[in-house]
C-alpha cells in the first residue's frame, strides 16, 4: 500500500504547514526554488520551452485566396511585437517565396467573409470597416463606403443590383447603379405615440377643457405627426416608416431577406434584475492603485433569457409573432425527476418547501435561443435553428407563410416580379419543424452547422444523432431525410460547392488523430478523400472551386500552408516554411499514440506516450500523467497541438527518465457523443477511471514504478489533478493544478449547466463533481498555481481551496500565483516559474532525485 509513512518519516521530505499558509510565491519572485538551468539531454533549456513563441517559428494564420486564385494570402505574427502582417504567396509559380504586402497594398484585393453575386461575376468584401466590391475575375475594386462608423456583412441581394449592409444597430441597402442608401425597416425599440394612450390625468384634462389654446396645440401636435406620416406612406423618396417595437423587448439578431422584402428579428424581452457578478482587482496597475474589472455572473446566476421571433412583411406593413410552441417538445420538461429530487435535498437542509417548489417550478413553455438564421439564395425560404435553454435540445424549422384563409403557402413569395405585392400575400407566418435532435445529456455546442443548398428547398446540416456528428439533407417539400455520411468518426466544417452537387468537409474516418479532407456527392452520397498528407488538415476551397489551400500540421511541426487539385490524393506543392532552423535542430521526442485499454468501456483510450530514447524494458521508470484543459478538446492526435509548450516539456521530462502519458479521458472531443457525455453530472468521475486505467498501464507494461508516478494539468486538467488527488490519494506521489477549478457553482453559466445543470436543480451533480467536497483527502504534495488576472476560472477558487485546506490542517501544499497572468499566461516568465515549480516538484516528490 502506498500511504503516508514514506513523507512523514522524513521532516525534510515533507511540505510545512508554514510555507503552505504564508509562502504564497508571486511570480517574477523565483528565489525560493532557484536552480541552474533546466536542460534535456538534446540541448533544449526549460528557458527556452517557456519562452516567447515566436522562437518557434510564426506559422502562417487565417489564410485566403486571391481574386483570381493566382495567390495565396495570410496573415503572421511579427516577432517581437503583438502585430500581424499580411503576407503574399504566389500559387502558380514554382518555387515563389511569400513576401509581405507593403501598406500601399494592403487595398488593392479582396478580404475573405464577403459575398458572391448570383452569377459570380462580382464579389462584395468589407476591409478596416469600409465596404468593397470587386469583378470577381480580379478587375477593378470599387470603394462604396468611406466613413468612421464601421460597415459589416456585405450581401448582394437577389437580382445583384442591390448590396445589403450592417452599420452598427442598422441594416442599410445600397443601390449600386444610383449610389443611393436606403433603410429596408427602422427598427425603434419604444411605443408608437401615435398609440399611445396616456393614463387619465385630471388636471391635464381640465388643462384641455378650458383652454382652447392647450387644446389647440395638442390637436396641431397631433395632425403634423399625422400629415409627416402620410408623406412617407406616399412620398417614395422618404423613408418608410418606423416599425416600433415597445420598449419592453430588446433585439438580439436581424435578418433581412435576400429579396429585400422580409426581416426576421430576434428578440428577448429586456431583463432588469440581472444577477450578480463578480469583479477581480489588479493589483500590478499604472496608477499604482488596486484597480477592479466587472466580471461574469455564475452558473445558474443569471440564466439567458428566451428568444422570441418577429417577422416583418416590408411590402405588406405586417408584423407576425411567430409561436415557437411548435416545436415538438418544447413544452415538455426533461428536468422534471431532477427536479422533484432537488426540492427533497433543499428541504432536507433546512430549506423552506414552499419556497424551493416556486423557484424550481418549471416554466410552461421551454426557453430557447435562436442560434442560427438561414435564408435560401432566392429569399423564399427561410429556416432557424433553435437551442433549448435546458440543453437537452436542438430543433431546425422553415418559417412558413399562412395564406389569408389560413392555407399553408410555402412557396408564395410576397413581392412581385415589380414590387407589387403578389396574389396570396402572406397574413402571418408560423414554424414547420424539419428537425429535432434530443439528448438526455446535453446537446453538443459544436457540429451545429446548416443552410441551404443552390435549389432553394434542400437542406444541409449536421447532427450527433447516430452517436457521431454526420451530414444530412432534407427536401423540404418532400419531407424526404437522408444522411450522406455514415460512421464511427466526426464530420465537420462542411462547405457545399456552387452547385450543390457536392459538400467539402474534414473528418477523422480512419484514425481518431487524422483529420483528412474529403468531399461528399449530395445526390448519391459517394465520398471522396482528397488529402493524404496525415496529421491534422484544414482546407479553404479555391474561388473557381478547382483546387484546395490545405492547413497542414504535424505533432512536431505547425500548420503550414499546401495546394494541392481538388481531387482524390491529388498532389500537394508545399507553400510555407516558417518553423525556425532553431526549433528544427532540436531531436524533439515524438510521442507514440496508443490505445490505452478501458476497464469500464468497450472502447480504448487514445493517448500520447512519451519514453525515454533509451528506454529498457527491465528498468524502473517514474511517469507523469498529463491531463488537457477544456474537457472538450482532444490532444492525442497526430497534428500540432495547443499544449505545443507541454510538447516541448514533455521532451525535457523524457530526456529525465520519465515517461509521459497524455491522455483523451472520457469527455475529450474527436470521439463522438457517448464518450462526450459520459460525464453528464458526474465531471472528475469517469475522467479519473481513466487516469487510473492509464497508471495501471503504464506499470503493466513499460516498467513504470507505481510508487513513482505523478500527475498535472491546467484548467479541466488542473480540476482533474485536483479530483485524482482529493478521490484517489494513492494513485499518484504528487501533482500540480494550474488554473484549476475548484467549485463548478463558481463557474459559468454557458459551459456548466450543459453538463450539471444548475446548482438549484441539480445540488447532487455539483456536489460529487467539485473538488473542494474532497479537499480533506489530500495526502500527497499538492503544487496549485494560478493566474491573478484569470477571467475564465476566477483566482477566488484557489483562495476559497487554499482557506479549505488551511482549515483541514493539510501540509502538503505549495501555491504560486501570477498577478499579471489571464487563464491563458501572456508572461514568459510567468511560464517559466511555472513549470520550473512542475518540474522541481516532480524530481522531488517522482523521480525522488536527493
Amino acid at each position: 500500500m502506498r500511504g503516508r509513512s514514506d513523507l512523514a518519516a522524513d521532516p525534510l521530505r515533507t511540505w510545512s504547514s508554514t510555507r503552505a499558509v504564508t509562502a504564497i510565491v508571486v511570480a517574477l519572485s523565483i528565489a525560493v526554488w532557484s536552480v541552474p538551468a533546466i536542460a534535456a539531454e538534446g540541448g533544449v533549456t526549460l528557458e527556452q520551452i517557456m519562452a516567447d513563441p515566436d522562437w518557434i517559428g510564426n506559422g502562417p494564420e487565417a489564410p485566403f485566396w486571391g481574386e483570381s486564385g493566382d495567390t495565396v494570402y495570410f496573415e503572421r505574427k511579427r516577432p517581437g511585437e503583438k502585430i500581424n502582417d499580411l503576407w503574399a504567396v504566389e500559387v502558380g509559380v514554382e518555387g515563389s517565396a511569400p513576401r509581405r504586402v507593403p501598406p500601399s497594398e494592403l487595398s488593392s484585393f479582396r478580404r475573405p467573409g464577403g459575398d458572391y453575386s448570383s452569377d459570380h461575376s462580382r464579389y462584395a468584401y468589407e476591409l478596416e470597416g469600409d465596404l468593397f466590391v470587386q469583378a470577381a475575375d480580379g478587375g477593378a475594386i470599387r470603394q462604396l463606403t468611406r466613413t468612421a462608423e464601421r460597415e459589416s456583412r456585405p450581401r448582394f441581394l437577389v437580382g445583384d443590383a442591390r448590396i445589403a449592409f450592417d452599420r452598427g444597430a442598422r441594416t442599410l441597402v445600397f443601390d449600386l447603379e444610383s449610389g443611393l442608401v436606403s433603410e429596408p425597416a427602422e427598427l425603434r425599440l419604444e411605443d408608437d405615440p401615435a398609440e399611445e394612450k396616456p393614463e387619465f390625468d385630471y388636471l391635464e384634462a381640465k388643462q384641455l377643457r378650458l383652454y382652447r389654446k392647450v387644446a389647440e396645440e395638442k390637436a396641431d401636435e397631433e395632425a403634423k405627426l399625422e400629415h409627416e406620416r402620410s408623406l412617407q406612406r406616399e412620398d417614395p423618396a422618404r423613408p418608410a416608416l418606423p416599425w416600433y417595437l415597445g420598449d419592453k423587448v430588446e433585439i438580439v439578431e436581424r435578418s433581412l431577406s435576400p429579396a429585400g422584402d422580409r426581416v426576421l428579428l430576434v428578440t428577448r424581452e429586456k431583463d432588469a434584475e440581472e444577477g450578480r457578478k463578480d469583479v477581480m482587482p489588479n493589483y500590478v496597475t499604472r496608477s499604482g492603485y488596486v484597480e477592479t474589472e466587472e466580471l461574469r455572473t455564475r452558473v445558474g446566476r443569471d440564466v439567458p433569457r428566451g428568444h422570441g421571433l418577429l417577422l416583418l412583411d416590408l411590402a405588406q406593413r405586417e408584423r407576425h409573432e411567430i409561436d415557437l410552441k411548435a416545436l415538438p417538445g418544447i413544452q415538455d420538461d426533461p428536468l422534471v425527476e431532477l427536479r422533484k429530487q432537488a426540492v427533497e435535498w433543499h428541504v432536507a437542509r433546512g430549506a423552506d418547501r414552499e419556497q424551493v417548489e416556486k423557484a424550481l417550478k418549471a416554466p410552461e413553455t421551454r426557453a430557447v435561443e435562436i442560434e442560427e438564421i438561414a435564408w435560401s439564395d432566392d429569399g423564399r425560404r427561410l429556416a432557424v435553428q433553435a437551442h433549448s435553454i435546458d440543453n437537452k435540445d436542438r430543433w431546425i424549422a422553415t418559417v412558413e407563410s399562412i395564406g389569408v384563409r389560413g392555407e399553408p403557402s410555402p412557396n408564395d413569395p410576397s413581392i412581385g416580379a415589380k414590387g407589387e405585392p403578389s396574389p396570396g400575400s402572406p397574413s402571418g407566418a408560423r414554424l414547420v419543424p424539419q428537425h429535432r435532435l434530443t439528448d438526455p445529456a446535453w446537446i453538443n455546442y459544436r457540429y451545429n452547422d446548416m443552410g441551404w443548398l443552390p435549389d432553394g428547398r434542400t437542406l444541409w446540416y449536421l447532427s450527433e444523432e447516430s452517436g457521431y456528428s454526420q451530414l444530412y439533407v432534407r427536401d423540404v417539400e418532400s419531407g424526404e431525410t437522408r444522411r450522406l455520411t455514415a460512421g464511427d468518426y466526426v464530420v465537420s466544417d462542411p462547405t457545399p460547392d456552387r452547385s450543390g452537387a457536392h459538400v467539402y468537409f474534414q473528418a477523422n474516418v480512419d484514425d481518431p488523430g487524422v483529420y483528412e479532407i474529403y468531399r461528399v456527392a449530395t445526390a448519391t452520397g459517394e465520398t471522396e478523400q482528397l488529402t493524404g498528407f496525415g496529421g491534422v488538415n484544414d482546407f479553404v476551397l479555391s474561388p473557381d472551386e478547382t483546387r484546395l489551400l490545405v492547413i497542414h500540421s504535424e505533432i512536431d511541426r505547425h500548420p503550414e500552408l499546401y495546394v494541392q487539385a481538388a481531387e482524390p490524393r491529388a498532389p500537394a506543392r508545399r507553400l510555407t516554411f516558417t518553423v525556425s532552423d532553431e526549433f528544427q535542430a532540436i531531436d524533439w521526442v515524438i510521442p507514440e499514440i496508443v490505445e490505452v485499454p478501458s476497464s469500464h468501456v468497450d472502447r480504448p483510450i487514445y493517448s500520447k506516450l512519451y519514453k525515454p530514447r533509451d528506454f529498457d524494458p527491465a528498468a524502473s521508470y517514474p511517469a507523469v500523467v498529463f491531463v488537457h484543459g477544456a474537457g472538450y478538446l482532444q490532444n492525442a492526435h497526430k497534428g500540432w497541438a495547443g499544449y505545443f509548450r507541454e510538447f516541448m516539456f514533455h521532451t525535457l521530462l523524457a530526456e529525465h527518465g520519465y515517461l509521459v502519458l497524455d491522455m483523451d479521458y472520457r469527455a475529450s472531443a474527436g470521439y463522438g457523443r457517448d464518450w462526450r457525455t459520459a460525464i453528464y453530472r458526474q465531471m472528475g468521475h469517469p475522467e479519473l477511471e481513466d487516469l487510473q486505467d492509464g497508471v495501471a498501464w503504464l506499470i503493466a507494461n513499460h516498467s513504470v514504478d507505481p510508487e513513482r508516478v505523478g500527475v498535472y494539468g491546467g484548467s479541466y486538467g488542473g480540476f482533474m489533478a485536483f479530483m485524482a488527488l482529493f478521490r484517489d490519494p494513492d494513485l499518484f506521489a504528487a501533482g500540480a493544478a494550474l488554473r484549476p477549478v475548484t467549485d463548478w457553482a463558481h463557474y459559468n453559466h454557458g459551459y456548466t449547466s450543459n453538463i450539471l445543470n444548475t446548482p438549484e436543480i441539480d445540488p447532487v451533480a455539483y456536489e460529487v463533481s467539485s473538488p473542494i467536497e474532497y479537499a480533506q483527502n489530500l495526502a500527497r504534495p499538492l503544487l496549485i498555481a494560478a493566474g491573478m488576472q484569470d477571467d475564465n476560472v476566477f483566482f477566488q477558487d484557489t483562495v476559497l481551496l487554499v482557506q479549505r485546506l488551511i482549515e483541514l490542517k493539510k501540509e502538503d501544499f505549495e501555491t504560486a500565483f501570477y498577478p499579471l497572468d489571464p487563464h491563458g499566461f501572456v508572461h514568459p516568465e510567468s511560464w517559466l516559474d511555472e513549470y520550473r515549480r512542475i518540474f522541481k516538484l516532480f524530481e522531488r516528490w517522482v523521480r525522488r532525485v536527493e
